[in-house]
């Protein structure tokens, strides 16, 4: 940059001044919402969807906590979001919502023993249908720390719990040191062991995200998608081809994974052969181009939310809450809370809106100053899938 551009920089960033940058932010974060008209007359058109059969259902009353489905008799929990709430609530408290903030306080384990559950069978000898989770946060040391992982993790877990009726039993938590490369290969073996008809299987990461050259030729990018452990300068790091062959693969028929990956460089980060492109609304082939190197599960459905594409970075922030978070894990809770039986394809432009808004929100040295220090969150979510579907009309429903 010439001398010339930095002088009138420097007498442009001398003229605003910090309490005014200050107040634009503050005005952005308190009047900064989505558009809710459209999507409040979707979901009370929807009501809540049944979490085993996928009918929909109406709330008997406003503050019902809990729908029993006429279809197959599964009761369903009502999230909290759609029971009745205070008009006087501040925009901000709607914005990040007191169920989201984390206490920095220091809590016991978040993993539980194992219940009968994980090996129950009925009378008959058939085992029912199980929700089983893996939940990683990984903080790192010194140059590499994230501040938000934990957070993550326990917001994540606290929703699978409330929202979809996962047994804490039946989650395993990997935070601080548990996060090595080893625990980690080995809770993926144990997320899948066993999986069978009508279970349903979360994979959750937040942390560090890298690509490196692909020399096996089954990227068509080029490039390798990879998770950081928290010894990954000296164990190395976990490859997309050994994330896929170590919960894609297993997947029977019936059986379905949902992975939700809020790291960098995470879009193709399971390498599943379909690829959604929102902006032309399709499907795309992600299929190795070798034509021999295996990515499709045992006849089991695949599904990856990914906090960006490829080649993008994703943001360990606070723009929206009190706390570090996840902007993917954040946005994601936030609007499935809000929006209970939202389409993949809604959830996914409830995202990119949002991200925008926040991009392009606030008065001009608002805007200017997050452009001056790279204070924009720039990612754009993605999904891929083993199978390609209508993703303005299959339920995001784990």
């Amino acid at each position: 940059m010439h001398c010339a551009c930095y002088s009138a920089l420097n007498k442009v960033l001398l003229s605003l001044s910090f309490s005014a940058a200050k107040e634009s932010f503050i005005y952005y974060i308190y009047t900064a919402s989505m558009d809710n008209n459209r999507y409040q007359i979707m979901m009370e058109a929807r009501g809540v969807v049944c979490c085993k059969c996928r009918q929909r259902l109406s709330l008997l009353t406003q503050n019902s906590t809990g729908v029993k489905c006429p279809i197959c008799n599964m009761m369903n929990p009502v999230p909290t979001c759609e029971r009745s709430r205070s008009k006087d609530v501040k925009a901000k408290e709607n914005i990040s919502g007191p169920d989201l903030l984390i206490s920095s306080k220091k809590t016991e384990s978040l993993n539980k023993m194992p219940s009968p559950s994980e090996i129950s069978r009925s009378s008959s000898g058939t085992r029912t249908a199980r929700k089983r989770a893996l939940l990683i946060g990984v903080t790192y040391k010194r140059k590499h720390m994230l501040k938000g992982t934990i957070n993550d993790v326990k917001s994540m877990r606290g929703f699978l719990i409330k929202n979809f009726g996962f047994k804490e039993e039946n989650i395993r938590v990997l935070t601080e040191q548990d996060t090595t490369k080893k625990n980690i290969l080995q809770s993926m073996e144990w997320l899948v062991k066993d999986c069978q008809a009508g279970d349903s299987l979360v994979f959750y990461f937040s942390g560090h995200g890298l690509r490196q050259p692909d020399f096996e030729r089954d990227e068509r990018d080029g490039f390798d998608e990879n998770i950081c452990p928290v010894d990954f300068m000296t164990e190395g790091m976990i490859r997309d081809n050994e994330i896929n062959s170590l919960i894609v693969w297993p997947l029977k028929k019936d059986v379905t994974l949902h992975a939700i990956v809020d790291a960098c460089h995470s879009g193709t980060i399971l390498d599943l052969e379909h690829v959604y492109n929102r902006e032309q609304n399709k499907w795309e082939d992600n299929s190795p181009p070798s034509g021999n190197a295996r990515k499709h599960t045992d006849g089991g459905l695949a599904i990856s939310v990914s906090a960006c594409l490829d080649n993008e970075n994703a943001a360990d922030t606070s723009a929206f809450t009190k706390t570090m978070n996840g902007a993917l894990t954040y946005l994601l809770i936030y609007f499935l809370k809000k929006y209970p039986g939202l389409t993949y394809g809604d959830l996914l432009d409830l995202m990119h809106e949002e991200l925008r808004k926040f991009n392009e929100g606030g008065c001009l040295p608002a805007k200017f100053l997050r452009k001056i220090f790279n204070d924009l969150l720039s990612q754009s979510p993605q999904i891929s899938s083993s199978q390609p579907f209508d993703v303005y009309k299959r339920h995001f429903i784990l």
